[in-house]
């Protein structure tokens, strides 16, 4: 089932607790079946930090979610559910993100010169986004 929900996936939030050790060593594993299922070397995805509004119980240091998403090419974000501190943000950039890995397949297939660079950032015949149509989201 989870496999279907990632065939289907425009783009994914990997969210891991800051208070747990396993849940950040499992964020790994769904990121190659994400690459897996969708036979990609990228995809759009945010690594995302919950539960910063615990920082007396963290288990898993801000570096090294940092390092994590620069693996990915993806951004990490520290968030709190509960006192929703930066929630909208990570779901306002993974759509950009979409949005920017559907203009680079688009600009690609059409010979343009469009990528990412190590750090994850999009590089090339960047267009605006105002032209675009909403995405969906899916949460797992």
């Amino acid at each position: 089932m989870r496999e279907q929900y990632m065939r289907t996936g425009e783009g994914f939030l990997l969210v891991y607790s800051i208070t747990s050790r396993n849940s950040f060593e499992e964020i790994s594993t769904f990121y190659q079946q994400i690459l897996r299922v969708k036979d990609k070397d990228f995809f759009p995805i945010i690594l995302v930090a919950n539960k910063c509004d615990l920082e007396h119980e963290r288990q898993v240091p801000t570096h090294e979610g940092r390092e994590l998403a620069k693996q990915f090419n993806s951004r990490l974000i520290e968030t709190s559910a509960k006192q929703r501190i930066n929630v909208d943000e990570s779901f306002y950039n993974l759509v950009r993100e979409i949005r920017r890995f559907n203009k680079e397949t688009h600009s690609q297939s059409q010979g343009g010169g469009y990528g990412y660079n190590q750090q994850g950032q999009g590089y090339g015949n960047q267009m605006e986004d105002k032209d675009d149509k909403g995405c969906c989201c899916l949460i797992m």
